[in-house]
């Protein structure tokens, strides 16, 4: 059967899949990236996991793979096929696609930002499906963005589209690992809620889960702590309104699992702030977890269609 690897690697685990042409999921796979062995031993298990997938499917499906997509954090050069820098992982300047493809016996292989792959799957097959352009939004550590156009997302020329956590927000404000003051990550990531939350009670292992909930209860610390992300969030997310006037607003990660108690003051806090623009849809993402997997997916029947590397954007 015709298929490709779809692989996405995490800072502590790597999901995987085998995907058939029409998009089903033949086979799925789990590993541990294994960072605190070093950089180049995090390469080679990324390596190692890609060839056993691939033996994997010339066992159970008959052939090998078509080609194989792969999504990473940190900074990405999708065009170049090289991950470029991840604090995470502690690599700079590897060749990723190269390696992969030698490894896999030279199947064509595609490389993607984590953030913009998880927002491709949700774009096209996820909460944002049909929309001709979308903003997804993930609210976890940090905040990323992936700017989606007629199915495709954006890169930039530099790699750094949709990096909405480092609008600023508040100026003046927190300083941020970027070495600005005031970004909106600072501000409204689950990082920062919990940071907020955990001071607030005392405890240092309260999170932003905690705060969600505690908002449900009426009290009254994590009613102004929930607010001051809340209207941080709005106030980014009609800047890049403004910039990109997206159809749909597709916001995921880990604040965006509190459901309503975010949905809910968010688009009365949008609504509130728009002035000529025309506010989106605001969903939440529906792929969760894996839409990073399957955004590798597509990125890999992407280039089957689209031989020319260099044409696949993330």
């Amino acid at each position: 059967m015709r298929h490709v690897i779809a692989l996405d690697v995490g800072g502590t685990g790597m999901k995987a899949a085998l995907i058939a042409a029409d998009g089903t999921l033949l086979h799925r796979a789990r590993r541990a990236t294994g960072r605190e062995r070093g950089p180049d031993a995090v390469v080679e298990t990324i390596l190692g996991f890609a060839a056993d997938l691939a033996a994997y499917g010339v066992e159970h499906l008959g052939e090998p793979a078509s080609a194989a997509g792969v999504a990473v954090p940190g900074i990405v050069d999708d065009r170049l096929g090289t991950a470029v820098y991840s604090a995470n992982l502690g690599w700079r300047d590897v060749p990723l696609r190269d390696l992969l493809s030698r490894r896999l016996a030279g199947v064509p292989v595609a490389l993607g930002h984590d953030v913009r792959t998880g927002g491709l799957a949700e774009g096209r097959i996820g909460a944002g499906r049909g929309a001709d352009r979308f903003l997804f939004v993930a609210l976890g550590t940090g905040i990323a963005g992936a700017i989606g156009i007629e199915g495709r997302v954006e890169a930039g020329a530099h790699g750094f589209a949709g990096e909405i956590g480092h609008i600023v927000v508040r100026p003046g404000g927190a300083v941020c690992p970027c070495g600005r003051r005031g970004c909106l990550e600072r501000y409204a990531s689950a990082a920062a809620v919990s940071e907020s939350w955990a001071a607030a009670t005392g405890d240092p292992a309260a999170d932003a889960a905690d705060c969600a909930r505690a908002v449900l209860s009426g009290d009254p610390n994590a009613v102004r702590i929930w607010r001051t992300a809340v209207d941080a969030l709005a106030d980014g997310l009609v800047t890049a309104l403004t910039l990109l006037d997206p159809r749909t607003l597709i916001v995921g990660g880990g604040l965006a699992e509190a459901g309503e108690t975010l949905f809910t003051p968010l688009r009365e806090a949008v609504a509130a702030r728009v002035t000529f623009e025309k506010p989106p849809s605001i969903l939440p993402a529906a792929l969760g977890e894996n839409a990073g997997c399957l955004g590798a997916g597509l990125l890999a029947r992407d280039l089957i269609a689209t031989p020319d590397l260099t044409e696949v954007t993330t």
